[in-house]
């Protein structure tokens, strides 16, 4: 059984997914950049989302959001099934887009975390021995100079998606927002530590190109290799998924988010081994979502929307 999952409106995560088996389906190309962009846009408003930073490498996705309206749950099913039914269309693919894994959800407690992952995601295409530097990807990104007040823009695609439904407009607009942990009048100083913190990133997957002796694919290349091939790159797979992230050198934030984390799950399990015992007024911990949502369980002093 999977752990239970807080669900705070207001919080903000680093989502990451991957495609099944690492197979390049995501090839950074226009169709599958304007499928990306578009269904992000439209999923976002629909659920009331923020976004401020993303990277579509060929075989994953990241992103990186704040669920204003504590409804994650419902924008990941919504947006990664447009993504999915859209690149079946578009690459002619038979069976499942997506890993069998379940998504990775981290939680960013800390602006020293929201700033080395977004780092980390924009230095993805770097670490992964694709291009020198993170602004020469070719695939559906942001750039540092565009965080907090950049616009992603996209058509829509003629695949899967009915031009006379109303909910897929012609035309959207992804508006990238400040985290909630960055106040506007420091936008500044927080793109330029993100810019540090990506330098920094950067010049590490560099150092670990030359160790190893490997050298860099390049935009040119990756953005025609077959989408039916798989990743063969050095990055390393199902490491440990963790709940949240507070940055580097944050030990005593570290402590206080794990033991939250603890207090959380006894508290679910607790109500939940009541509930399975027939006792339906048994009470949830704030932030249950599952429950809540499709069986009507009380929650402790939180309004949930579903």
């Amino acid at each position: 059984m999977s752990q239970p999952r807080e669900i705070a409106a207001g919080a903000t995560y680093l989502i990451t997914r991957r495609v099944l088996r690492r197979h390049l389906l995501f090839r950074p190309d226009a169709a599958i950049t304007q499928l990306l962009i578009y269904a992000l846009a439209v999923s976002t408003r629909r659920y009331g989302i923020e976004v401020h930073a993303l990277c579509a490498m060929s075989s994953h996705l990241h992103v990186i959001v704040t669920d204003t309206q504590g409804v994650l749950p419902r924008f990941l099913q919504f947006f990664h099934r447009i993504v999915a039914l859209g690149t079946k269309v578009l690459r002619q693919w038979e069976g499942p887009v997506w890993d069998h894994e379940a998504t990775s959800v981290v939680r960013l407690l800390t602006r020293a975390a929201v700033v080395e992952k977004i780092a980390y995601v924009l230095a993805n295409p770097v670490a992964a021995g694709l291009v020198q530097h993170a602004r020469e990807w070719p695939g559906a990104k942001v750039d540092v100079g565009e965080l907090g007040h950049g616009v992603l823009r996209a058509v829509r695609p003629t695949v899967y998606l009915d031009p006379e439904n109303p909910q897929w407009p012609e035309e959207v607009a992804l508006p990238l927002a400040l985290p909630p942990a960055v106040e506007r009048d420091s936008a500044e100083s927080f793109r330029r530590d993100v810019a540090a913190e990506l330098e920094r990133q950067e010049a590490q997957a560099h150092a670990e190109m030359q160790r190893q002796g490997l050298h860099v694919l390049g935009a040119e290349r990756a953005s025609k290799i077959s989408p039916y091939e798989r990743a063969t790159s050095f990055e390393s797979l199902r490491d440990r998924n963790p709940t949240f992230a507070v940055g580097r050198e944050q030990g005593s934030a570290r402590r206080i988010a794990a033991a939250a984390v603890r207090a959380f799950r006894a508290s679910y399990r607790a109500a939940l081994e009541r509930w399975r015992a027939g006792v339906r007024s048994a009470v949830f911990p704030a932030g249950t979502w599952w429950m809540h949502t499709f069986h009507g369980a009380c929650v402790t002093d939180a309004v949930l929307t579903t």
